[in-house]
């Protein structure tokens, strides 16, 4: 609707300045003043209608042209006889608004205006008065309110914050970009998108350059038709809670830092002390493995001497001293093999790596033992993978801790009726396995967690000196591997190893 109003007083002047800029804000109000009629040009009104670039007439009948398209004529204007005079002239299809009507509503409308500006001023005096940082924020993200504790805290003056967009005043001082949408997450989107308030607590630069600590709980408003209407931010500055937390954060990473270190040292401590115990027991072992035949030979070899130093030697007595060389031999031959696979034992060399087939190795040492089995009456049932993948690693060691596990297993099944050794391969994830189980005599619970310790057997006086699934377990740990035992008294042992299909750099180099 196209507005003109006949008077160009003061009043005419206040209705220009208050109403014009508010209907063309409102998307909803059809109207607009368009011209100001009145005889005198220097009139209040007058002046301030061409400032505001509207046309101005000293005639109210030039308002009746058709090109100017009024369609209300407003009479601001006590004067009766100018009223009659364009209800007379003006054409039908513009109305007029009298001066007493037009005063009526504009005292209703200010009376209203007046109620809603105090209601502001008081909830203002309100907000005011609470502590917490409160922020009212429009849809586009632009502040429409702030307290007066919130102000004071950032540094800011209400104008300098008022109808600026939220991120420009959280993050930087003129920043003429959206928040950094890769790292930080809008609190208000958040809200939005989950539809319920929100609550966190995250760092604000106030215009000082300082970092501060705010928590802050956002509750959206919503129309009667479901559209957001602003966000509500309260707040509250909890830096120094924030740094204390840090403080003891900080405090306790330190006593962490001192305690790991300490444990770490006392864990050098005892490593060194396990050292040193097993380096006594490894003496001791070794000792008792040596004494025992070397004292059998020492006693064969007097015995020997003493039967030569009482004269002629009889027929029978030769016949001793061949058994006598025999058991000397025997026991010298332990105490070779003792020492060799102490060597083995305590030697730190490097793998020796190829590419090797498991399957082609475990053959080989099958084949090798082919007679050893025969004669103990073991049957071999071999359950090999055709697809087992190529590792690698060292042939040689490989062969020699397949060959303790295989001899170890025949041994296990001396004294039993069914004599089985079950030999399987299988492939991994990135690793293969080979499993050697046997129907032996197995081995106790107490025992089990033993049977990797040098010196440890379970096998009769003689027969074993403790050593070879000791030096088993440190070819497959060099090989980065694992070897898992299984076993109970009188229900056989099953042996698994798993080794990797290749090896860290620094093993081989």
């Amino acid at each position: 609707m196209n507005i003109a109003i006949v008077g160009g007083g003061k009043f005419t002047a206040r209705v220009l300045e208050q109403t014009l800029n508010e209907l063309a804000d409102h998307d909803n109000i059809h109207a607009k003043i368009m011209a100001v009629a009145d005889p005198d040009p220097n009139a209040p009104g007058m002046a301030l209608a061409r400032e505001l670039g509207r046309k101005t007439f000293q005639d109210p009948t030039e308002l009746y042209e058709p090109q100017h398209e009024i369609e209300l004529i407003i009479v601001l204007s006590p004067d009766t006889e100018l009223l009659y005079d364009i209800l007379a002239t003006k054409p039908h299809h513009i109305r007029v608004m009298s001066y007493n009507t037009f005063q009526l509503f504009w005292h209703s409308i200010n009376l209203e205006a007046d109620k809603q500006r105090q209601r502001n001023r008081e909830l203002e005096a309100i907000l005011d008065g609470i502590q917490d940082f409160i922020v009212v924020i429009n849809p586009d993200m632009t502040i429409s309110q702030a307290n007066k504790a919130f102000l004071e805290h950032m540094g800011y003056s209400r104008d300098e914050i008022v109808g600026r967009k939220c991120f420009e005043v959280f993050k930087k001082m003129n920043r003429q970009c959206q928040c950094d949408r890769e790292n930080v997450i809008c609190p208000l989107e958040e809200v939005i998108e989950r539809r319920i308030s929100g609550h966190r607590i995250f760092p604000r630069v106030n215009r000082e350059g300082q970092v501060v600590y705010i928590e802050v709980a956002i509750h959206p408003i919503w129309d009667s038709q479901g559209n957001l209407s602003k966000f509500i931010e309260i707040s509250r500055d909890v830096t120094k809670r924030e740094k204390e937390d840090e403080e003891i954060n900080r405090k306790l990473e330190e006593l962490v830092e001192e305690r790991t270190r300490e444990l770490k040292k006392r864990q050098e401590e005892l490593r060194h002390q396990d050292k040193m115990a097993s380096l006594g027991k490894l003496a001791a072992s070794v000792v008792h493995e040596i004494n025992n035949p070397v004292s059998g030979m020492l006693n064969l070899i007097l015995l020997m001497r003493r039967i030569t130093e009482e004269g002629c030697l009889q027929e029978r007595d030769l016949e001793s001293f061949l058994r006598y060389l025999k058991l000397m031999e025997t026991e010298t031959r332990r105490v070779s093999r003792i020492a060799s696979n102490l060597l083995s034992f305590s030697r730190e060399s490097r793998l020796e790596t190829s590419q090797i087939n498991v399957n082609a190795v475990l053959e080989e040492v099958l084949f090798l033992n082919a007679n050893f089995f025969k004669i103990n009456h073991v049957q071999v049932v071999k359950e090999l993978d055709p697809g087992l993948p190529d590792i690698l690693g060292d042939g040689e060691q490989l062969k020699q801790v397949f060959m303790n596990l295989v001899s170890n297993a025949v041994e296990a099944m001396e004294d039993r009726g069914e004599r089985i050794l079950r030999v399987q391969t299988a492939p991994g994830t990135k690793t293969v396995s080979v499993l050697f189980e046997d129907s032996g005599c197995g081995i106790s619970g107490n025992d089990t967690g033993k049977i990797f310790d040098p010196f440890f057997s379970t096998k009769s006086r003689g027969k074993g000196v403790g050593l070879g699934l000791s030096v088993a377990y440190g070819i497959i740990q060099q090989h980065c591997g694992d070897i898992e035992v299984h076993s109970a008294a009188n229900e056989g042992t099953a042996i698994r190893i798993t080794l990797p299909l290749t090896q860290p750099k620094e093993v081989y180099e």
